[in-house]
């Protein structure tokens, strides 16, 4: 199981990364959508895949008896979740404003503040 979730990882994050190099910015958006749920899997199946068991510490003992279901990267994908969906929904409002203002999804045509007939900024000092 953690074979297959490992190479559905691979796949989420080849896709966003080809998503995240494209010039449209829905195209931009969408591969950061699914870079965030890539992280979330990554960080889920390095957590073990252990759900026979709750995380569970009987009365007593300091630690648990048996191997058990790990809380952590749980806890932190219910986090990542809630803020990923915030920036994602600030990055739809910001890229609707611009769609609006400049006429276009292109950021190729959105370079209207680097004009053509200027010269290069130096790369280096």
């Amino acid at each position: 199981m953690e074979i297959a979730l490992t190479l559905l990882v691979g796949c989420f994050f080849t896709v966003s990364i080809y998503l995240l190099l494209s010039k449209y910015i829905i195209r931009v958006l969408l591969g950061v959508g699914i870079l965030g749920n890539a992280v979330n899997l990554l960080i889920f199946t390095a957590g073990r895949l252990e759900r026979e068991v709750p995380p569970i510490i009987p009365d007593g003992n300091m630690v648990p008896e048996t191997v058990t279901a790990n809380p952590l990267p749980q806890a932190l994908i219910l986090t990542a979740i809630v803020i990923s969906f915030s920036f994602f929904a600030f990055l739809l409002v910001l890229a609707f404003r611009s769609y609006q203002d400049l006429k276009t999804d292109d950021t190729e045509n959105m370079r209207f503040a680097e004009p053509a007939d200027e010269p290069h900024p130096p790369l280096g000092y």
